[in-house]
């Protein structure tokens, strides 16, 4: 039977024959943008698990993840250097804590998380031979958000489309890592072929993992003082799964998806609230999918 959307425990739980988790770490830094103002949307609090301390090192960070994090549904795991930006660490502090991880035989791999503008090719040289000794994973996350510039300036992203492009290249050249973007949907002066169009740009450069949001206004972020003026409009949550409904069949089949929407922390979430559990609105999107005989790339036409 062939399955509607390609994710992330599905394939993961294929390749290692038992279900695979992910341990979001912290490693200290402060993303470089914060220096130029930081992207209009972000409140590092709004995707910081409870039990993450920065000043934890990163064993203990381990060690609370699989109790607060894997608990009993998963042995194996990515360790995921989700917070900030990474490569903003010094290159001797990241390389060790990397190293530290992959000894754990529970670690399947990692996920770095960053953007594309602060990756220096002398660390992907680095990091590609500790992995390649390894024998284990790598995915670089790179956030992109949107394929139009103008949409990159007004979420004050300060990188380019290009920066993008020219960072998905450098990191294939090592052969051993798997490239993946973070797109956000429902930026403000983008319509749906604008959308759509990112989705296209992302797939057609071989962008193997997605993770997909829909735009969210936290407390206390810029965005949120645009909102409060009346001047930013919101996707409710069935426009949201339209818009998915067509975005999914243009998806290649083989693209791990690791994410179709957000959840911010209650207290910090201004809008939209949609008040429903991640599982209902997925198996709502399941049935939608199921009743218009659709999936992911059931109209993807392969270049």
């Amino acid at each position: 039977m062939q399955p509607t959307i390609h994710t992330f425990s599905s394939h993961y739980r294929e390749q290692h024959g038992e279900p695979v988790g992910k341990i979001p770490l912290d490693i200290g830094v402060t993303c470089p943008n914060r220096e130029e103002g930081g992207c209009i949307f972000c409140l590092p609090a709004s995707f910081t698990p409870g039990y993450l301390a920065s000043n934890d090192d990163i064993s203990l960070q381990i060690e609370k993840g699989k109790k607060r994090i894997l608990r009993n549904r998963f042995r194996l795991y990515f360790a995921y250097f989700q917070q900030e930006t990474c490569t903003a660490a010094s290159p001797a502090i990241l390389l060790d804590r990397i190293g530290t991880v992959l000894k754990d035989k529970d670690c399947v791999g990692l996920i770095l998380s960053t953007r594309p503008d602060s990756i220096a090719n002398e660390l992907l040289k680095e990091i590609s031979g500790i992995v390649r000794e390894s024998g284990k994973d790598c995915l670089w996350e790179l956030g992109l958000q949107s394929a139009h510039d103008t949409s990159l300036q007004f979420l004050n992203r300060n990188h380019t489309v290009d920066d993008f492009t020219r960072c998905i290249k450098r990191i294939r050249e090592y052969k051993v890592f798997s490239t993946g973007a973070h797109l956000l949907f429902g930026i403000p002066g983008e319509n749906r072929q604008n959308m759509l169009d990112t989705l296209q740009f992302v797939t057609d450069l071989g962008v193997q993992h997605l993770k997909l949001h829909h735009l969210q206004v936290i407390h206390d972020t810029r965005l949120h003082t645009l909102f409060k003026r009346g001047t930013i409009t919101l996707f409710s949550k069935e426009k949201y799964l339209e818009f998915l409904l067509e975005a999914l069949p243009l998806i290649p089949p083989d693209v791990v998806i690791h994410r179709l929407w957000t959840s911010s922390h209650p207290d910090l979430l201004v809008a939209p609230k949609w008040n429903i559990l991640a599982t209902h609105l997925s198996r709502e999107l399941q049935e939608l999918m199921k009743n218009r005989n659709i999936w992911q790339g059931s109209t993807f036409i392969k270049q």
